[in-house]
C-alpha cells in the first residue's frame, strides 16, 4: 500500500489559517499588532526620544555655543558683535591664550603616558594571575574610588598635598624633607607646596582618571593568548624581548583606547586645576573665566573649540590603532 507524501489542500489551508492567531482585543493589543505587522514603527517610537534629546539639547546647545566662535567682542562697548569672523579664533594665537592651550596638552600627555606606565603591570597581574576572589578584589580596588563624590576626592588630595599634610610629614619622617623642598624649587613644575603646584595637579589628575586606563589595559592583557608567551620564552626571548615584541604591540589598542578617557578628560577638567595647582589657567579655567568673569562668550566658545579639534585628531589616529576594538 502506498501512502502519497503530498499534503491535502485543505489541511494545508487549515495549518496556515492555525499559524496566523486572531487579533487581540483592546488598545494593548491593536498596538501589539502593529508592531508586529510595522517592527520599523516600532523602531522609530524607540529611537525618537533618545534622537531628540541628543539632537536638539545636547548637539543644538553645542552647535550654538560654536557659533559663538565667529562672532567677535566690540573693543569699545564690550559687546558682541554677531558679524562672521575668524578674529576671534586668531585670538587664541596670542601668546597668553597658546601658552594655556601648551600648558594643557602638555599635562593630558604627561598624566596619560604616566596612567599607562602604571596601570600596565597592574592589568597584567589582574589578567595573568588573579584568579577567583582576588580578581573580584581587583575590580573592587579599581573601581572603588569612581564609587566616591569626584569634589571629596579632590579635596581629600588637597589635604594630603598641603604643606602641613600628610605627604610632607611622611618625607619628613624619613628625613627626605630636604628632597621635597629641591623638588619643589624646580622652577615650572615646583611651588610653596605640592597642593600648590603642576606636580600636585599631575598625581591628583593620575589618581582620579587612572581607572579608566587600568580595565581597558587589563581587557587588552586578557586577549593575549599564554601560549605565545611561552612560545616566546621557549625560543629564548629574554623577558624584555618579549614585552616589546609580543606583550605590548598586542596590548597596545587597550592602551589607546584608555588613554582616550585620560587624555579627553584631563584636557577638559576645570575642578582639578582649580582647586590644586597654581594661578596658570587651564583651557577649562580659560573657558569659565571668558565667559563668566570677562562676559566674552565668543572667545570662551573658540577656546571650547580646541580640545574638540584635538580630541578629533586623536580619536582619528587611535580607530586606526584598532583603540575601539579595547573598549
Amino acid at each position: 500500500m502506498t501512502v502519497s507524501a503530498t499534503p491535502s489542500p485543505h489541511l494545508d489551508h487549515a495549518n496556515r489559517a492555525l499559524a496566523i492567531l486572531p487579533g487581540k482585543g483592546g488598545i494593548t493589543g491593536r498596538l501589539s499588532d502593529s508592531f508586529w505587522r510595522n517592527p520599523k514603527l516600532l523602531l522609530i517610537l524607540l529611537l525618537t526620544p533618545p534622537v531628540i534629546w541628543l539632537g536638539i539639547i545636547y548637539l543644538g546647545s553645542l552647535f550654538a555655543l560654536l557659533a559663538q566662535s565667529f562672532f567677535s567682542i566690540d573693543e569699545f562697548s564690550g559687546l558682541v558683535k554677531y558679524e562672521l569672523t575668524l578674529k576671534t579664533y586668531g585670538e587664541l594665537f596670542r601668546p597668553a591664550n597658546l601658552d594655556i592651550i601648551i600648558r594643557t596638552a602638555s599635562m593630558a600627555a604627561c598624566v596619560t603616558l604616566a596612567a599607562a606606565i602604571v596601570a600596565f603591570p597592574i592589568g597584567y597581574f589582574a589578567a595573568r594571575y588573579a584568579r577567583g576572589k582576588w580578581k573580584a578584589l581587583f575590580y573592587i580596588g579599581v573601581m572603588l574610588p569612581l564609587w566616591s563624590s569626584y569634589l571629596v576626592k579632590v579635596y581629600a588630595w588637597k589635604l594630603i598635598l598641603a604643606k602641613e599634610g600628610i605627604l610632607t610629614w611622611i618625607f619628613a619622617k624619613l628625613h627626605l624633607t630636604w628632597l621635597l623642598d629641591a623638588w619643589l624649587a624646580i622652577p615650572v613644575i615646583g611651588g610653596y607646596s605640592l597642593s600648590v603646584s603642576y606636580t600636585g595637579t599631575f598625581l591628583v589628575f593620575l589618581y582620579v582618571w587612572l581607572p579608566f586606563m587600568v580595565l581597558p589595559v587589563q581587557a587588552a592583557l586578557e586577549r593575549v593568548p599564554a601560549s605565545y608567551i611561552e612560545a616566546s620564552g621557549d625560543l629564548g626571548a629574554k623577558p624584555s624581548q618579549t614585552f616589546r615584541h609580543i606583550l605590548f604591540p598586542l596590548a597596545l589598542p587597550g592602551i589607546v583606547a584608555g588613554s582616550i578617557f585620560t587624555f579627553s578628560l584631563t584636557l577638559g577638567d576645570y575642578i582639578i586645576p582649580q582647586i590644586i595647582g597654581s594661578s596658570r589657567l587651564f583651557i577649562g579655567q580659560a573657558v569659565y573665566a571668558q565667559q563668566g568673569t570677562a562676559g566674552n562668550i565668543p572667545l570662551a566658545a573658540a577656546f571650547t573649540v580646541v580640545p574638540i579639534v584635538i580630541m578629533g585628531i586623536y580619536l582619528w589616529g587611535a580607530k586606526r590603532m584598532g583603540a575601539f576594538d579595547a573598549l
